[in-house]
């Protein structure tokens, strides 16, 4: 999880343009880790902090797997969240969330095939908006 942005409302941007402002949210600070083994992937370990950078206990450390898959348009960074208690047990945890991650992809990727495998385009209908699908 990257730092949380909130936005807020519009302010006037450089060059007079209406844009969001955007504030770090102080209240969903982490400090990051990354723990790698140069090979297979890396865990970050995301802890909670207040404000002035001291230890948030009110909050349970987070850490998130890293990886790539090899496919044959090249490599594929995947990410996935890793429920553990501290880092030898998200270590210990790695391969097993990764295959469940990458197997609960799969599903995905070929549930979306299917999907787009039953549409129908009607011709004539709106080419922008081609969404007749059977179910």
């Amino acid at each position: 999880m990257e730092d949380q942005m909130k936005e807020t409302p519009q302010a006037m941007g450089p060059g007079g343009t209406d844009r969001p402002k955007v504030r770090i949210s102080i209240q969903d600070l982490y400090r990051e880790e990354i723990f790698t083994d140069m090979r297979v992937g890396a865990i970050r370990q995301l802890t909670p902090v207040k404000s002035n950078g001291e230890f948030d206990k009110n909050r349970k450390i987070l850490f998130i797997g890293q990886s790539s898959l090899v496919t044959q348009h090249g490599p594929l960074p995947i990410q996935f969240p890793i429920e553990a208690k501290n880092l030898q047990q998200a270590l210990e945890k790695f391969p097993e969330t990764m295959e469940l991650f990458v197997d609960n992809l799969i599903e995905q990727a070929k549930e979306m095939q299917r999907q787009e495998q039953s549409r129908i385009i009607v011709p004539g209908a709106n080419i922008t908006d081609p969404k007749i699908i059977l179910k």
